[in-house]
């Protein structure tokens, strides 16, 4: 049974079931949505291609290395985009 707080009870949310948006900074959700993003438009279609083609494509980590995603804890002075842990975890979930 919930406990009466007069607000409107929360609904279950399957895309996100710990509410893990709602503890992230401004900067990590930035990152998490610029991951997400690049993993199912550009990445997801060349990658089944590429496997059902046996193949490697070089272009993905170039891409990846522009967007700041290999690396992104490194601090920006050596080439990284220094992000947080949390940040390079997001990128990591959407990528994998």
């Amino acid at each position: 049974m919930a406990l009466d707080t007069g607000d409107q009870p929360k609904t279950f949310n399957w895309e996100d079931p710990l509410d893990l948006a709602s503890r992230l900074t401004e900067e990590e959700r930035m990152v998490w949505q610029s991951a997400r993003s690049y993993a199912r438009e550009k990445l997801l279609p060349r990658v089944v291609s590429a496997y059902a083609d046996e193949r490697f494509d070089r272009e993905i980590m170039s891409e990846m290395g522009a967007l700041g995603f290999l690396g992104a804890t490194l601090p920006e002075q050596y080439g990284g985009a220094g992000v947080s842990h949390v940040a390079y975890g997001l990128i990591a979930r959407e990528i994998e």
